[in-house]
């Protein structure tokens, strides 16, 4: 596949992300979901290229969230997780030991959750006070909530990728090698 083709894949695709991200300002019940769907674009990269296209993708992506998506919540999430760990994701898996990648992927996640809370009561002046409920600490449970999604949120994943590798990727490679 030559550079030309590869630079205007991951265009299309960058794209493609950036208006699942606009669309947050339009649906912003989906602040969480459009940026988890922008981030499995980067599926397609990685599959078809490799994680060398796909990080500048992503910071593409990323860079133009932050300046332009109106929702800067749903900017943040892309940026702290959900863009970036579909790519993480492939290098992690190429570790042979199982526990070893899971260690590594809650690492990964425990540490972009602790990032948006400080970021949130620190550079987004949220009072740490009003992060509780009756008495309950919120950060607390959606932490646990949130290591319960992760889990459930990775096998998905992993199942767009199967998805991917069985359905679409014979067309798209099929497309690269006639474009050459």
């Amino acid at each position: 596949m030559n550079h030309t083709i590869r630079v205007a894949f991951c265009g299309v695709l960058a794209g493609l992300g950036l208006a699942l991200m606009f669309l947050t300002a339009l649906l912003p019940m989906a602040t969480f979901a459009l940026p988890a769907l922008a981030g499995l674009l980067m599926i397609m990269i990685v599959i078809e290229m490799g994680a060398r296209w796909a990080w500048p993708t992503f910071a593409v992506v990323a860079i133009l969230s932050v300046f332009f998506v109106p929702d800067k919540q749903a900017a943040l999430l892309y940026v702290i997780f959900f863009g970036y760990y579909p790519i993480l994701k492939a290098l992690i898996e190429r570790l042979k030991n199982k526990i070893v990648q899971w260690v590594l992927k809650y690492a990964v996640f425990n540490a972009a959750i602790v990032s948006a809370y400080f970021i949130a009561i620190y550079l987004l002046s949220i009072p740490a006070d009003s992060l509780s409920l009756f008495g309950v600490s919120l950060p607390w449970v959606f932490w646990i909530a949130g290591n319960v999604i992760f889990f459930i949120y990775d096998i998905a994943i992993t199942g767009v990728v199967a998805f991917y590798i069985k359905q679409l990727h014979k067309v798209f490679r099929k497309w690269f090698q006639n474009k050459n």
